[in-house]
């Protein structure tokens, strides 16, 4: 099978499809309330940009859990170290989500949005990767 095809079956699975829907909820959640925090009533902007992300994770760590990598284990061992696992992995995306935001409005003065954008788009990746590999691993 060559590279073309090993990928596209890769984008086409069920669970990469859940993840995208999911994702894109779940920035969507989190770009409408910090806009709305920032943009409309002017909170500042890194506690704008937390409490959207505190809102996007606990809507995502359901989603993921449940739909995306299906990891239905309601045990409270397992729910402990996915959600402390999933917990840690978006506290490290937030600081990534933060700092890039800092220095792409505060230093070098981007428009908020497409700067929100493009530091969601990075976010999502790097989401996928910790939860694929490190949270819901049904290896483990």
């Amino acid at each position: 099978m060559n590279k073309l095809t090993k990928l596209w079956r890769f984008l086409t699975s069920p669970e990469m499809l859940s993840y995208l829907v999911f994702g894109v909820l779940t920035t969507l959640i989190n770009i409408l309330l910090a806009g709305l925090l920032y943009d409309v009533l002017h909170w500042n902007l890194y506690v704008a940009n937390t409490l959207a992300w505190v809102a996007s994770v606990a809507f995502a760590f359901f989603t993921n859990k449940l739909f995306v990598f299906q990891s239905k284990s309601m045990a409270p061992a397992v729910l402990l170290r996915e959600a402390m696992s999933f917990l840690g992995a978006r506290l490290f995306s937030l600081g990534v989500d933060t700092l890039g935001m800092g220095l792409l409005v505060d230093l070098l003065h981007w428009n908020f949005w497409v700067a929100k954008i493009l530091m969601n788009v990075i976010v999502v990746i790097l989401n996928y990767i910790f939860s694929k590999l490190l949270i819901f691993n049904q290896k483990k």
